[in-house]
């Protein structure tokens, strides 16, 4: 079973050594990586391709113009050939089995896509702890919006289940990976996988971190869009007792109509 490893880099040489060091120690040996550089603006692209010209494995490209992340990600899956698909940012890493685990639970062919825990690091990929955020959820539940984020690193997917999907929104640069676990999430089961396979480099570059305002609303807007065509395509247009078209904050919403001490024992539970 191949594996594509899909990477969207921008301006992240530096830190990508790390990331292609933990690819080239991986376990599993059958896979292929995808780096689509979005129109850096420094030489990181350059100094990607040298780094690595001599493993064949490895297939790099650019974007004409600088797209973003969303039509970066969405045109890594065109671009990929294997039949399970996983991202990886170029400032992360994956631990040495990460791949070989992942692939092992697609021999259920009701498996869609697995997740797993993830070690949140510093600056320096040094493990501060582990992840708090994943854990199990239940499937098939078409209220499961992925609204407390337990769906994240290191997430991998059957490709031909994502070709059964509308293509990850590529207009978007915040919420595409949630646009992506939702649509894929519509398509069969996903595994949960209680082993850190991860390494997520927490740093003030990073985008998930950053902390503008503006940009803090952008989030929100963006994954507003994401939840509401979300329910749309479930065709749900009333939730919790209210129409979506009423609801100004649909995240906020959500988050508090889900997280009741309950609801929160019930999660807990899975």
């Amino acid at each position: 079973m191949k594996f594509s490893i899909l990477i969207a880099h921008y301006n992240n040489f530096e830190y990508f050594k790390d990331c292609y060091q933990s690819i080239i120690s991986q376990t599993y040996k059958n896979f292929e990586v995808i780096i689509l550089d979005d129109c850096s603006t420094d030489d990181s692209y350059e100094k990607v391709k040298n780094l690595v010209k001599d493993d064949h494995r490895f297939k790099v490209f650019k974007n004409d113009e600088n797209k973003g992340v969303g039509y970066t990600k969405g045109k890594l899956i065109e671009l990929s050939t294997g039949e399970i698909c996983g991202f990886l940012d170029p400032d992360d890493a994956l631990t040495p089995n990460a791949i070989e685990e992942s692939v092992t639970y697609y021999k259920n062919p009701k498996i869609v896509a697995t997740y797993s825990q993830m070690y949140l690091c510093n600056s320096s990929l040094e493990v501060i702890k582990i992840g708090e955020r994943n854990r199990s959820i239940k499937n098939n539940d078409p209220l499961f919006l992925n609204i407390f984020f337990e769906v994240s690193h290191f997430f991998t997917f059957r490709k031909d289940a994502y070709c059964k999907v509308e293509t990850i929104r590529k207009d978007i640069r915040i919420a595409e990976d949630q646009d992506l676990y939702l649509k894929l999430y519509e398509k069969g089961h996903f595994k949960f996988i209680k082993k850190p396979l991860y390494l997520y480099r927490q740093h003030n570059k990073g985008l998930s971190q950053d902390s503008d305002n503006a940009k803090n609303l952008e989030k929100k807007n963006q994954w507003s869009i994401v939840l509401k065509e979300t329910l749309l395509r479930r065709k749900i247009k009333t939730i919790y007792g209210k129409s979506i078209d009423e609801i100004e904050d649909l995240p906020s919403f959500i988050f508090q109509k889900q997280n009741s001490l309950l609801k929160r024992i019930l999660r807990k539970l899975l």
